[in-house]
């Protein structure tokens, strides 16, 4: 948990919420602040099982991954592969395309380039490629003459995508399960502070959608699941203009390390499904092997 990314509190509290839900479950539990130290540290632990607990950059991307198969040590969610392809918003809308998957169209940009000028027709949405919990998202309304200010911390290249306008939509799987859809509530855009400070959300489970909306958000996050090769727990996140119909629903991305305190999106469509989140943290661990 923790680790080094811009997500790192939000892992913390995700990897604390884990250890006193699994500890409640009769495992052992170590916490491990993932560092530079971190081989040193599972050396020193030799668990029979790693739960990923973390968020973001090197421990959502595939590098942890690389490094527990290194080791031989079992571990939780994803493997190497599905988790690079997942952080790589622009080849997840790859394997999206070649599954069938609806997406907006989007380019990657260098943001000199980005900040010169209109690179897509406004309204449309700046972000990095390869981070997670609308970190650094830009947006630029349809009516703006400029292009948008970017902080020193963008990356140099960065996505560019065609504004999805609608209601914030979520489906968790759990293994081979669609779990349900969440209707995400926020006063603006789901960025950070609503993701995580109390009261920048409110969560509708199940949503309140037509059927074959909500079906196939069931469907597209199962299929999105198996095309980037994820295991274990993921979650897909979708932008739905009720105006369109089913034409409106598009998939924006798919998170191989979902959030995992008790009120997060993840499980609280568990517990909507008779899941405690001991019995999901459980599942998680037991679920756990190399070569995933």
């Amino acid at each position: 948990m923790g680790g080094p990314s811009a997500e790192r509190e939000v892992s913390l509290s995700s990897g604390h919420e884990c250890a006193v839900a699994l500890r409640g479950e009769g495992f052992d539990v170590v916490e491990i602040d993932a560092g530079r130290d971190l081989p040193a540290r599972l050396a020193e632990c030799a668990p029979d099982v790693v739960f990923n607990a973390l968020h973001g950059r090197w421990g959502e991307d595939g590098c942890v991954q690389g490094l527990l198969e290194w080791l031989g040590l079992p571990y939780t969610h994803s493997g190497v592969l599905a988790s690079a392809l997942a952080m790589d918003k622009q080849r997840t809308k790859e394997v999206y395309r070649a599954a069938g998957l609806p997406v907006v169209d989007s380019v990657i940009a260098h943001k000199a380039e980005v900040a010169a000028r209109h690179v897509l027709p406004p309204p449309y949405v700046v972000k990095p490629n390869n981070e997670g919990s609308s970190v650094g998202i830009h947006i630029v309304q349809a009516d703006a003459n400029t292009p948008p200010r970017m902080g020193e911390d963008m990356p140099d290249l960065v996505m560019v995508e065609a504004y999805a306008p609608g209601r914030e939509l979520t489906t968790t799987v759990m293994g081979d399960r669609a779990l349900s859809v969440t209707d995400i509530l926020t006063e603006g855009w789901y960025d950070y502070h609503a993701k995580y400070a109390t009261g920048g959300s409110r969560h509708v489970v199940p949503a309140e959608l037509p059927g074959e909306v909500f079906d196939a958000c069931l469907d597209y996050a199962l299929r999105a699941h198996r095309a980037l090769g994820c295991r274990g727990l993921s979650r897909t996140d979708f932008r739905w203009d009720e105006a369109r119909g089913l034409d409106g629903l598009i998939l924006l991305e798919t998170n191989t390390q979902p959030g995992m305190t008790p009120t997060s999106l993840s499980p609280e469509q568990a517990a909507h499904c008779g899941i405690p989140f001991g019995a999901l943290c459980r599942w998680i661990v037991e679920d756990a092997s190399c070569a995933r």
